[in-house]
């Protein structure tokens, strides 16, 4: 009962926030969820998580710390080969952000990964039970467990059975502005850089062993309207990849990756957004979809501004394509300017 309270807790922290809201000064900024697919064969690669059409301002340091809670139950078996991921990964994040000039920014992300049979297989359930929706097999397994298993032509080339903890792959990133327009519909572009560096480790999926490169543009723009703004959203990239640690016979070199959203602030201190994120296969020679299938995830949530440089995103993540990224994400992000 303690552990769950102690899982449980982030899950709360957001509403005793909300309850010490002071009245922001600034209106809510209309901004991408930082999120990314949490399945465990692809958030050990250099996938980056959508960011602002933005830069910071010079001398401006951005603090965030971001909260991914991950619940993965998927189940598939084709002709010599068969997939198993059921499991919670809790992803903890700092991220730190700086402004170099008025048009370049720098950042590091570091990545925390604890991962257990979790808690809420019980609450998901109950859901799908309570409308109807299809379980997906889950009640043939027993709940809270951890087990990651892959094999294909009789041998085992991922086994993940006991609890464990540790550091990922730590990111680090560039930014250019390419373009900023002020006025009634003020809009942005940035062209965003990032490599992640092998870091963590590989035989605990806490990374890939490779090095990852990429590269996509953003852009911004902004409505305003009778009942508060409106905002669309939107990036494009790809990602290079070295050779892999991880399924290395099926990986692939290159992925693309992209999002798109629409945020609308009905209030100073709050906004609401609908995202998608999606990318191409990280692997290949797989009838698994677990494997070798695109994805793409539904993100809805919102943002608080909690003070003048203080927000606080709350969303949930769901697989569009089924099998293809974890059934739901809870994702948290409190971020911080300096």
């Amino acid at each position: 009962m303690r552990g769950n309270l102690f899982r449980i807790l982030p899950l709360l922290l957001p509403l005793v926030l909300l309850a010490f809201r002071p009245g922001p000064a600034l209106a809510v900024e209309l901004t991408p969820f930082a999120t990314r697919n949490q399945s465990p064969l692809v958030q050990i690669y250099g996938l980056p998580t959508a960011e602002p059409a933005e830069v910071l301002d010079k001398g401006r340091v951005a603090v965030g710390l971001l909260l991914d809670v991950a619940n993965n139950f998927t189940s598939s078996a084709g002709i010599g080969e068969s997939v198993l991921l059921d499991g919670e990964t809790y992803g903890t994040t700092l991220t730190l952000r700086y402004g170099l000039s008025d048009r370049f920014e720098l950042g590091v992300d570091v990545p925390y990964f604890s991962r257990n049979g979790g808690f809420l297989d019980g609450f998901i359930d109950g859901f799908h039970d309570s409308f109807g929706f299809p379980d997906g097999d889950r009640n043939k397994v027993p709940r809270d467990q951890l087990n990651f298993t892959y094999q294909r032509s009789g041998q085992t080339l991922i086994s993940q059975s006991g609890s464990d903890s540790g550091l990922g792959d730590l990111r680090l990133s560039a930014a250019m502005l390419l373009l900023r327009e002020t006025g009634a519909r003020p809009g942005s572009a940035v062209l965003r850089l990032s490599l992640k560096l092998p870091t963590g480790d590989s035989d605990k999926l806490f990374g890939s062993g490779s090095t990852d490169i990429a590269l996509a543009i953003a852009g911004q723009r902004e409505f305003p309207a009778e009942w508060g703004r409106f905002s669309a959203y939107a990036a494009l990239g790809g990602l290079l990849i070295s050779d892999s640690e991880v399924l290395e016979k099926q990986h692939r070199n290159l992925a693309g990756f992209g999002s798109l959203g629409l945020g609308w602030a009905p209030l100073d201190w709050l906004a609401l957004k609908i995202q998608a994120d999606a990318h191409t296969a990280f692997y290949k020679n797989s009838e698994l979809d677990e494997i070798s299938s695109h994805s793409v995830q539904l993100v809805t949530g919102g943002t608080l501004q909690l003070a003048e440089r203080t927000s606080l995103d709350l969303a949930v993540s769901e697989d569009v394509m089924v099998n293809t990224s974890p059934d739901v994400v809870f994702h948290l992000a409190l971020r911080q300017v300096f």
